[in-house]
């Protein structure tokens, strides 16, 4: 559990200052100690919060196959944004590129880290 959360932060914080640096329209004003809250925000969020909405919207998921998840993490994501005034996204794409890049690296570190600890 505290491993799993401990990567999800790692992801979040990791995801969120990538997106910064390569992602066109997504910037970050604000001393770095702020992007790393927003990080761990966002990685607290999706350790507690996601699992629920992922429940709740089991229909939509699998309408969708699965694609609803996107909208889900996507929404996690915006909702850091509206926490932490000092991240901006500037409209559907670039918060799509965001959900993108920290999900990749939340797959990669959560599966990195399961085979580490076998």
């Amino acid at each position: 559990m505290f491993h799993t959360l401990f990567l999800q932060i790692i992801s979040g914080i990791l995801g969120l200052w990538l997106a910064t640096q390569f992602v066109v329209g997504v910037e970050f004003i604000g001393p770095t100690g702020t992007l790393v809250w927003a990080g761990i925000g966002l990685g607290i969020i999706n350790s507690f919060l996601k699992p629920i909405l992922k429940i709740i919207a089991i229909p939509l998921r699998m309408l969708t196959l699965g694609l609803f998840g996107i909208i889900i993490n996507m929404g996690m994501i915006w909702l850091i944004d509206i926490i932490f005034p000092e991240l901006i996204i500037l409209g559907l794409i670039p918060l799509f590129w965001t959900t993108i890049i920290v999900w990749g690296l939340s797959i990669i570190l959560l599966f990195s880290g399961k085979r580490s600890i076998r």
